[in-house]
């Protein structure tokens, strides 16, 4: 790891350490625990394709819009003139 030792890293973390404090190193590495956490989260879950022609089907209806027998093209286009009407 970028050529760094154990006594390397043992002397980073404890002039890390002077410099925060214990308090604030350990809120510090919450976090960055956090931020990894919810990065990954983030990147594993995409939306599956269902996933979005439902959302897209529920926003029409809620803008009146029929959506039986009707493809997503088509229910996105009438959003779209619709949602330019109402502009």
């Amino acid at each position: 790891m970028f050529g760094l030792g154990w006594p390397e890293l043992i002397l980073i973390l404890a002039i890390v350490l002077l410099l925060f404090g214990g308090s604030r190193l350990k809120d510090l590495a919450k976090g960055v625990g956090e931020a990894v956490r919810e990065f990954k989260k983030a990147s594993s879950e995409q939306p599956s394709k269902d996933d979005e022609e439902k959302t897209i089907i529920e926003a029409a209806k809620k803008m009146g819009i029929k959506t039986e027998g009707r493809n997503i093209k088509e229910i996105l286009s009438e959003m779209s003139k619709t949602a330019e009407e109402k502009s």
